[in-house]
C-alpha cells in the first residue's frame, strides 16, 4: 500500500461527515443513523468507499470494512533495517503481515517482537483496547503478544495504558 494510500485514508477520517458515518457502520448501524442529511450521507459514503472503508453487502446493506484497517496496519509496520538474518526471520513468521506462529527461540521472538512493536508511536498512550486491535492484526492470540511485549520492555504499562518504551526507532 502506498503512502498516497495511507494520507487518503486518514484524510477520510479527519472530515467529520465520513467519520460520522463509518462510526454509525463500525457500530452496527446504517448510515442514515450519522445524523447527516441524505446528499451529505451519499457523498461521504461514496468517498468512504472508494477509501475501501465501507462496502455495500449482497443485501444492499452497508457496512464498515473493518479489514482495511488491519491493511494500513500492515503498511505502515515495515521492518527496522536490518540485517539479511533479522528479514529471513521475519520472511519466516509473517505471512501477509499475519503472524504464522509465535517464534519460540528467544532470539527470533525479540526480532519479531520488535517488528510488531514499530506500529506503536514512541510518546503516544494507548488504552488496552486500541493495543489489543493493533496486535489482533498479527496474530488471533493478541494477549500472548501484548505480554511479550510488556515482558520484554518493549511496551509498558500502568492502570490498563500503554505505552512503547523500546524496540529500534528510525531517526
Amino acid at each position: 500500500m502506498s503512502d498516497d494510500a495511507v494520507r487518503q485514508i486518514l484524510g477520510l477520517l479527519y472530515q467529520e461527515d465520513t467519520l460520522r458515518v463509518l462510526s454509525a457502520l463500525a457500530l452496527g448501524g446504517t448510515p442514515e443513523e450519522s445524523g447527516l442529511g441524505g446528499d451529505a450521507t451519499r457523498r461521504a459514503l461514496d468517498r468512504l468507499e472508494r477509501g475501501g472503508l465501507a462496502v455495500r453487502d449482497d443485501d444492499g446493506r452497508w457496512r464498515a470494512r473493518r479489514e482495511r484497517f488491519r491493511e494500513l496496519l500492515h503498511a505502515t509496520a515495515r521492518p527496522a533495517a536490518s540485517a539479511s538474518p533479522e528479514e529471513k526471520v521475519l520472511r519466516s513468521f509473517l505471512v501477509e503481515g499475519r503472524l504464522r506462529a509465535i517464534p519460540t527461540k528467544r532470539d527470533k521472538q525479540l526480532i519479531v517482537l520488535n517488528y510488531i512493536a514499530q506500529v506503536f508511536e514512541p510518546g503516544v498512550r494507548y488504552p488496552e483496547k486500541e493495543v489489543d486491535v493493533a496486535l489482533r492484526a498479527f496474530h488471533d492470540d493478541f494477549a500472548a503478544l501484548r505480554r511479550y511485549l510488556v515482558d520484554d520492555g518493549l511496551l509498558s504499562r500502568e492502570n490498563n495504558v500503554y505505552w512503547r518504551s523500546g524496540g529500534t526507532v528510525d531517526a
